[in-house]
């Protein structure tokens, strides 16, 4: 996709309405790529473009609900507007659960997609910039050694009460140790305080999305 251009990826086994939907975005400044499939997508998509799709709900083979789900296991910046021509309210309140952004039911207004477009290109850019946040934050703790990781658990399971003394009894190491460990920690972490490692810790386990 090319840079500063909003990026819109329509996935729908109808011709008609990728051939109409992608004109009509592309006249409104869009940078638009369509697909018959899901696996289609799937097979081109970056895994790290953020931009809007828009998602038909029922298609042969994969549907869009399925696409969906494996998108979100992977931690996609993508914001989903799915589009249907025989949902309901189950469907729309299970796709809204995982995670979608609107579900408009066919015929739409085009300027009524668009309007929703606009709104999800700054969810996707929101969603891109935790997953650059995430990133970091993973190979901050990939810098750890096993030991290291160790005393990270320990640390943060009861913060206001575990001593070095506590730790290296656990661990069977000398509190003198523990302390050299620690102090490595917030070295490669790049933070100072035992408060920063909790909430550094929160972060990375927190759920993706």
């Amino acid at each position: 996709m090319t840079d500063g251009t909003p990026a819109v990826f329509i996935v729908d086994d109808d011709q008609d309405i990728r051939t109409s939907l992608t004109r009509a975005l592309g006249q409104r400044g869009f940078e638009v790529s369509a697909y018959a499939s899901a696996q289609a997508f799937l097979d081109a998509y970056d895994g790290e473009t953020a931009a809007c799709l828009v998602l038909d709900y029922g298609m042969p083979g994969m549907n869009g609900l399925e696409l969906q789900a494996r998108l979100n296991a992977n931690g996609s910046p993508l914001a989903v507007i799915f589009i249907t021509g025989h949902g309901g309210v189950p469907e729309s309140v299970q796709a809204m659960r995982a995670g979608a952004v609107d579900f408009l039911e066919k015929p739409f207004r085009q300027s009524t997609l668009v309007e929703r477009i606009k709104a999800a290109q700054q969810i996707a850019a929101d969603k891109q910039a935790a997953l650059v946040r995430r990133r970091d934050l993973a190979t901050r703790f990939g810098r750890l050694t096993a030991r290291e990781e160790e005393i990270v658990e320990r640390m943060v399971a009861n913060p206001a009460e575990v001593s070095s003394k506590e730790i290296g009894n656990a661990l069977g190491i000398s509190p003198r140790t523990v302390d050299h460990h620690r102090a490595r920690i917030l070295e490669k972490l790049e933070i100072r305080s035992l408060v920063e490692l909790v909430d550094l810790v929160s972060k990375l386990k927190a759920p993706a999305g």
